[in-house]
Order: C-alpha cells, then structure tokens, then sequence
C-alpha cells in the first residue's frame, strides 16, 4: 500500500508531528528499537519516520595515513565514521525501510541548513530521489504542523541545502588540515604526541580573546582623584561627586579639598528630565543567550540545548533565529489567552485594544523572533527559567513604554560644584512584565530646592587607578562574535566550547591560557592566514549568496584549495621552529595545570597531580622522586583540576574534584587533615554493628576518602549502600553512588 512519508529531524518531532496530523489515533510502530508512526490525515495514509541529527559526516576519501594536506572527502553514514555514532544505523536501516513504497517525502527537518542538509542526504543517500517536497513551520504546534503540510512547496530548499554542504566542507577541510599540521609539528621537532586543533572559525575566534589578553597585559594604569561630598538634606543621606569627576593632577585635588573645607554647602540647581524607556525587542538566538547568562547564569552553549529541548517539546519557537520580529500571523491574542491560565500579566495584555508588538531590525527569512507557542510544560531549575524569561520578553514587546525621572542636584561649596544624580521610576509600565528578570537600580534623592542647605558631614578624596579592559565572558564574546561576522547563530556557542575543551581557554571570565597565547603567537608569526577574520567572513559572506543562488560550491570550494594550498606549504616549511614553539607551551601549560604546591615533606620538590598508566588512575606526588616518595591519593571517575587554596585546617593544598552532573568541590589533598578526622561521638557511631538496612546482609563498616570519612556497606560494589557520618543517627545522608565502582564515589 503506497503513502505519503514524512521525514523530521529528531524522534520527538515525529512523535509531534504525528499527533497534530492523525485524523484518530496515532499508530506507533517499532522496527529494530526505532520508533515511527502511522496515522490517516483526511483519510490519506501517513508514515512519519525520524533522523536522530546528522546521519552522515564527511570522511577523508584515499586515505593515505595521518598527513596533510587532504582535499578529497565524500559522505558517509556517521555510525562509521565515530563509533559513539553506532546507534545511528538502526535509523538509517528504519528511513531505508520506509522511504521504498512511499508516494512523496516531505521534508519535516528544522528549517534552517542543517536542517535542509540532513534531510538532503537522507534524500539522495537514502532514498536515491532527487527532490521531495518541503514544509515550513517555526513551531510544533498542530495548527502550524497541519499548515506546513498543507501547503508544503514542491522542492526542497536546494539554496539552503548547498549553502549547509559548502560549509561543512570547509569547516572539514580547515580543521582536519589545520589540527594535522598543528600536531605533526610538534611530533616532528619533538617527537611528543599533542593533539592540537584549530579551524576556519576557531582560529579568529582565539585570536579576538588574545587581543584582549594583550590589551590588559599591557594596560598601564594612571592614578587618578575623585572628591566626593557626603552630607544630609531633610534628615536624609546625599552623595555628590564633584563636577570635574576625574583629577588627574593630586595638587588639583588638593586645592580642592582645602578649598571647600568647613565650608557651607548650598543647592545652586535642581533638575528633573523625564524618559522613555521604550519595550525591549523580541528575542534572536544571541540576545537570549546574552541575557540567560545575565539573568540565569546559564553558559550560551546550555541556552540553546534548553531551548532546543522546549523546541522539540512544543512550548517555543524555532530558536536558532536572527530575527527581531514578531509576525501577527503567530497568533498574539490566541498565545496570550493560553498564558493566561498561569500568567496574570496575559490576561492584563489582553485587555488591550491594538496588541502591536515592539520590534528590533535584526530579520531571519526562515523564522520569526524567539516565542511562547501557548503551552505550559511543568519544568523545574534552569528550564523552567530559561522558559519564564522567554514568556515574559514574549509579554514586554506588548507593554508600554516605562518613565524614568533623572533628578540632578547641584551643590555649591565655596564655588566648587557637586553634583548628585539619581534615576527614579515614574511610570512601570513594560517593566512589571518583566518581572525579576529587570535589573535597574531606583536612585531617589531628597527633595529639596534651590538655595536650601546641606549638611555636610564629610568631603573625601580617592585615590584610584583607571582599571584594563575586561575580559570576555561566554556571553559576550559570542556577541563580539557576531558582530564580526565569524561563525553562525547555531555555531558559535560551540566554538567557545572547543577552545574550553582543547585547553586554549580558561575560567568563566575568559583568559588565554599559556598554551592559547603560545599557539596564537606561533601561527600569527609563521601562518598569520589562519587567524584572519577577514578571510573567515569572506567565505561566511559566500555561503550567504549560495543560499540566494548567486554563487555555486564548486566556486567557493575551488578558492579554499587553493589558499590552504598556499597556507599549509608555508606551514611545511616552517614546521619544525612551530613545532618546537608549540612543544615547550604544551609543557609549561601541562607542568603549570599539575602543580598542586609545595612538598610539605621535603620542602624543595613541587607536588604535582599525576597519571598511573598501571593503575590507571591519577594520584599527586612529588617531582623529587625518587629522592622523596610523598605521595597522595585522589578520587576516582572525576576530573581533578590544582587550585590555589589553602586548608583553612591544616594548611595542606587543595584540589577542585568535578564530577558529573554535580558541582565542583574543592578538598584538601592530606588523608590525615583534622576536618577528616572522626570526633568522639562519630567514632562511637562508626563502632556500633549496624546491618545494611538496603541489602539486609551486609554490616555497615567505616571507610576513609579524600572527602572524610563515611559507613558503607561491605558487600560493596554489590550493594553500594554510603553514608556520609555527621554524628547524628537520625540525619545520616545516603551519598549517589549509582555511577561508581569505588569507594570514593
């Protein structure tokens, strides 16, 4: 029997699909652990498959060992390309199955490149046709997922498609090229194994934190004054700042200061000015992430899973968007009448006679700005206010405009003027819509008039220092990011990322970490092209004209060749002063990232965190070995990082312990250090036979970590029984061990 097939790009959105489709119930259908779906849709039979992501990757084609340069590559299913991709296949095998007998497929993926892309190799690799139908449709609601259908266009976006292909290829063609050269090179000048990385996007994106990291290094601070009156006016606190604000000569200051000494302070003016605040605008991808960092202290990369996964769920708009705008075609007053039955602020809106949005210039042909779909998910945590920030900026874009007054005051002292300044709110109005996501401080002075006195209490002069420019956060270099043009909405969260993971990068306030700084100055030296952001947008720039069909690959691809081409023949020939340059960052860095402190034993060596390849685990010791053998145990299955703190006990140096899913703790590195040592009440708790009230066979007996000490059972791994000793039978805490084989967990 012959049907329509209807192909999405994750099993969540079929399962949507098919319920907003299916005229009675949804049949659910399983074939080799894989899930798809039948429904009739006015009476016509539908099969709703599913792709899980990218089914194929790009793979080097001829390959001819581990070397560069490689220009030849071709499509594979990803299951062969990463073994962590295995279970990929039984989705291939399940699309392969059901596209044989099916009438049309239509192109249900996310409406993006990506999107256009992974359906189009699904399409040619899979299906063996060459065009298919595609739907369009910026959320998973059923009224816009029977739409999308309804009026799906008779081809696929072949713009968007090429568009995805051209820059997957060159993002291949940099990265593995670049990454082989990089590591070769420290391989061949000192035969030491580093796998380092760098990319067509990478590589500026490094380069814009190292600029920084230059500027505050060579920041020099100048010394400057800054007199400030603190008095009272109407038995109320003012704080005034004198006029000229900054003194860069002390004399002046001081002449100041002696100047206005016990001398009377009377207000010479007093002004109120009035503004309008008006609404903030709609959300894109790069302002919800900016302002999720702000206000959630969610990293950009987890904004965007967490909005993905309200995506896929139904309660959002498709979020990896440019636009600022917000059509009338999503439907505001059937959105808002939804959001009433949990947010008051809906229904107020509703209340309104013209629901006319405020909207940013920022436009995305595919997709409207960042919205609430209506439905109400039951969310806790980080997702729950990730969903409650982009509700209540759907809320703001209708609101009024707020009214803030600024009064200034002027303070006459002797014929030096003061001046106080304070911003207070007249008129709410966008802002209770906002509610606890608004950050603005009200400043309100006393009120006082002309010629009224001050009682001052004191005039103090500063001494301060202009201070270096700050260091990027997460949030605001992808902002810098996009304002160079580098990377995309979708990828530029993940390239900070990579920078974190390959060791280039540092700490939530970004620093350059030695090996960053030195591979940053290498390539600038030897290879200056890999790190030009002009050449990156370049390219960026061309991609945009496939997608409006202006330019071919085949053009794009062909330049690329041709300046790594030149690129990598330059590398070669200085590949063994980068590879030496490269080799000693790599050390220092990883000497640098071991150090834990000073031996406290023999005090010459330094205690370092190390690697047993026979135990396979980490330990510190000291680097004096085998003249001192101090050494110290560490927790297994976690990621240990050196600190510089001290124990506030004994004085011993601490570790940071960061393990999954849990938050990093900071433990002191001595087995015997007092805070882990029983007191006499815990040691009598430890003593009494107690059976294991989980298995009911074994007995609960005391054991010793780096975290102090706790009762676990002995029949451990088998029963994994933990309690953490406090000295209280009634408040003894059960520790999460379900994901480890030691003790230590």
């Amino acid at each position: 029997m012959s049907y329509q097939f209807i192909i999405s790009e994750k099993p969540q959105a079929s399962l949507k699909i098919a319920q907003a489709l299916a005229d009675k119930k949804v049949e659910k259908k399983v074939n080799n652990k894989v899930s798809y779906y039948e429904i009739t849709h006015n009476g016509k039979k539908i099969v709703i498959g599913c792709a899980v992501g990218h089914l194929y990757g790009l793979a080097e084609k001829d390959k001819k060992g581990w070397t560069y340069p490689v220009f030849n590559f071709y499509w594979q299913p990803t299951y062969l390309i990463d073994k962590s991709a295995k279970f990929t296949k039984a989705y291939l095998d399940t699309l392969t199955k059901l596209c044989k007998d099916a009438d049309d497929i239509y192109n249900f993926c996310d409406v993006d490149t990506e999107g256009e892309l992974i359906f189009w190799n699904i399409l040619r690799f899979v299906c063996n046709r060459k065009d298919a139908k595609r739907a369009y449709f910026s959320t998973l609601t059923k009224d816009e997922l029977i739409k999308a259908f309804e009026e799906a266009k008779p081809h696929i976006n072949f713009g968007l498609a090429s568009a995805g292909e051209t820059r997957h290829s060159l993002d291949w063609l940099w990265g593995i090229n670049l990454s082989r050269a990089l590591t070769l090179s420290i391989k061949s000048a000192t035969g030491m194994f580093k796998l380092l990385s760098s990319g067509r996007v990478q590589g500026p994106a490094l380069k814009t934190l190292y600029d920084r990291e230059i500027d505050i290094k060579n920041f020099k601070s100048d010394p400057y004054w800054e007199i400030e009156l603190k008095g009272q006016a109407n038995k109320e606190d003012i704080s005034a700042w004198h006029k000229q604000d900054k003194f860069w000569k002390k004399k002046e200051a001081d002449i100041i200061i002696k100047k206005t000494k016990g001398k009377k302070a009377i207000v010479k003016s007093v002004e109120k000015k009035e503004t309008k605040q008006t609404p903030l605008t709609p959300f894109d991808l790069t302002t919800l992430q900016m302002e999720a960092y702000r206000t959630l202290n969610i990293s950009p990369k987890n904004t965007l899973e967490i909005a993905q996964n309200l995506y896929t769920g139904g309660f959002i708009s498709y979020p990896r968007t440019s636009s600022q705008k917000l059509p009338e075609s999503i439907g505001y007053v059937k959105i808002l009448k939804s959001l009433s039955k949990k947010f008051l602020e809906a229904g107020e809106l509703l209340k309104k006679k013209n629901l006319v949005p405020s909207e940013g210039k920022k436009t995305d042909p595919a997709h409207p700005a960042i919205y609430p779909t209506g439905d109400i998910p039951k969310l806790e945590g980080k997702d729950a206010g990730l969903y409650e920030l982009i509700v209540r900026r759907f809320f703001v874009c209708f609101g009024e405009d707020a009214l803030r007054e600024t009064m200034t005051i002027e303070i006459d002292v002797n014929d030096e003027i003061f001046v106080a300044k304070g911003t207070r709110t007249k008129v709410e109005g966008w802002h209770k819509l906002y509610g606890d996501f608004l950050d603005l401080k009200e400043e309100e002075l006393p009120d006082v008039k002309e010629k009224d006195e001050i009682k001052v209490k004191d005039i103090i002069l500063y001494d301060k220092e202009t201070q270096p420019p700050k260091r990027y956060t997460e949030a605001s270099i992808i902002k810098e990011l996009e304002r160079k043009s580098l990377g995309t909405k979708s990828t530029r969260a993940s390239i900070i990322d990579n920078l974190y993971q390959r060791n280039y990068i540092k700490d939530k306030s970004i620093a350059v970490t030695d090996l960053g700084m030195k591979t940053t100055e290498t390539l600038q030296k030897y290879c200056p092209d890999i790190l030009d952001e002009n050449l990156t947008r370049k390219f960026e720039e061309e991609m945009e004209e496939i997608i409006e069909e202006k330019k071919k690959p085949e053009e794009i691809l062909d330049e690329a060749k041709t300046v790594l081409t030149k690129l990598l023949a330059h590398f070669k020939k200085h590949e063994k002063e980068i590879g030496k340059e490269l080799g000693e960052a790599t050390i220092e860095t990883r000497d640098k990232e071991s150090e834990v402190g000073k031996c406290p034993n023999c005090k010459e060596g330094i205690l370092r965190i190390m690697y047993s390849k026979k135990n396979k685990s980490k330990f510190i010791a000291c680097d004096k070995y085998p003249e001192c053998n101090t050494t110290f145990s560490l927790p297994g299955n976690a990621l240990i990082k050196n600190t510089t703190l001290k124990c506030e006990k004994c004085g011993f140096p601490m570790v940071m312990v960061i393990r999954k899913g849990k938050r990093p703790q900071n433990v002191c590195i001595n087995d015997k250090c007092p805070s882990k040592q029983l007191t006499e009440e815990e040691e009598k708790l430890a003593k009494e036979e107690r059976v294991c009230s989980k298995c009911g066979e074994g007995k609960m007996v005391l054991r010793k970590s780096v975290y102090g000490s706790f009762l676990a059972c002995n029949r451990f791994p088998k029963c994994r029984n933990i309690m953490k000793i406090n000295g209280n039978k009634k408040d003894m805490n059960l520790m999460n061990v379900k994901n480890s084989n030691t003790l230590e967990g």
